[in-house]
């Protein structure tokens, strides 16, 4: 799997969301199977990126970020049942619309299971807007206790794995089941449950103690930034301590910079003083994701690397008896979704939205709520096979 960088500059990208993390104020047919793609090697992560010194904050003036970060961030309908307008109405038939490219996944599920009957399902799950509702507080982004069981439940029978762009010890904190695979930082930072050999022949592991005194594989693609990320979050949270409701989430491997709780007439200075920290760093890029500008590493990884990447270590990989499926709700999931659809491990993004929007996903669910009801569902098929 090669790691290689295709920016030439930090640039505002289609990829982030949401993402032991630190807050601080601070058609539903798969398509065919292809032959296997060559996977060469490259253990040289750390790359020199020229970087342009000007036009990132003329950008921000000329309303480039602005326009973004308004972009990434709609703010969602709310639709009262016993009170439906006609804007409402109009908002409904055009879900409704939308869900014939992007049919649900409960309503197909047993279109779904057809393709799957005679074939091992991998299962990989965001976490922030997927197994959680979307909150004002990132740090309160609390699972309930019932999705908690439909993941372990789920996990009994399939691999399963958590992609987020959280720090993995705090996605570990909040779903608190040790037999899954976690994938933190957008899959820079992965963990095995223990017990569970993980092995990639271009990548090294090292061996860790998990909390309950048990090993458990680590692989961490960026590991040389850590140093220089670990600056940039100092002055980020002391350059941004004064706009009131910023929060600066340290995701290890990466910096999520929150403004939901923002008045938006302060979201540009909250640019520019991310572009301030940043612009000296050009191994470090920007992007953006629903009420989040991330700074990430500049390296060829991503979740859709992280999906490729478990799978390969796993020995799933492109196999005509291995369906992937990938649930998740944000602009980084998309990265996984078209790997699943166009790469050789052929399988199914399912996109999580209560809101019509362009999709490498084969399906949708409207909420973490019909999340659950589909992982009941694969629990339920799995166990009629007997």
């Amino acid at each position: 799997m090669d790691i290689k960088s295709g920016h030439s500059s930090p640039v505002m990208t289609d990829s982030p969301q949401i993402s032991n993390s630190r807050l601080t104020v601070r058609q539903s047919r798969l398509p065919p199977y292809s032959s296997a793609t060559a996977v060469s090697q490259n253990n040289n992560l750390l790359l020199t990126v020229p970087r342009k010194k000007t036009g990132i904050i003329d950008d921000v003036k000329a309303n480039a970020w602005l326009d973004a970060m308004i972009a990434s961030s709609p703010t969602p309908a709310i639709v009262n049942k016993d009170n439906i307008s006609s804007s409402d109405a109009t908002t409904d038939m055009t879900y409704r619309e939308w869900t014939v490219k992007y049919p649900s996944a409960l309503t197909t599920f047993e279109k779904i299971m057809s393709v799957a009957k005679g074939k091992r399902i991998a299962l990989f799950l965001d976490y922030d807007g997927t197994l959680s509702p979307i909150v004002e507080e990132p740090d309160a982004a609390y699972m309930s206790s019932d999705m908690r069981t439909a993941v372990q439940n789920v996990a009994k029978y399939f691999p399963t794995a958590i992609i987020s762009g959280r720090s993995r010890d705090k996605v570990y904190e909040f779903v608190g089941l040790s037999e899954l695979y976690y994938a933190g930082s957008h899959g820079m930072d992965i963990m095995s449950p223990a017990g569970e050999s993980l092995n990639h022949k271009h990548l090294s592991r090292t061996v860790s103690i998990n909390e309950q005194g048990k090993d458990v594989n680590l692989f961490q693609t960026a590991s040389e930034f850590l140093p220089m990320i670990d600056k940039v979050l100092c002055s980020l949270v002391e350059s941004t301590k004064d706009i009131k409701g910023v929060k600066v989430e340290d995701n290890r491997f990466c910096i999520s910079v929150h403004y939901r709780n923002v008045e938006e007439k302060n979201w540009t200075l909250v640019a520019q003083c991310v572009d301030d920290v940043i612009r000296t760093y050009p191994k470090l890029r920007l992007t953006y994701g629903r009420k989040v500008l991330e700074i990430r590493p500049v390296i060829d990884w991503d979740k859709g690397k992280a999906v490729t990447f478990l799978l390969e270590s796993l020995g799933l990989n492109n196999c005509e008896d291995v369906l992937p499926i990938y649930v998740g709700d944000d602009r980084t999931d998309e990265d996984a979704f078209k790997v699943l659809r166009d790469g050789p491990n052929h399988g199914y993004g399912v996109l999580v939205s209560a809101m019509p929007k362009v999709s490498n996903a084969f399906y949708s669910l409207r909420d973490p709520s019909e999340v659950m009801e589909f992982l009941k569902a694969l629990v339920t098929w799995k166990r009629s096979l007997g």
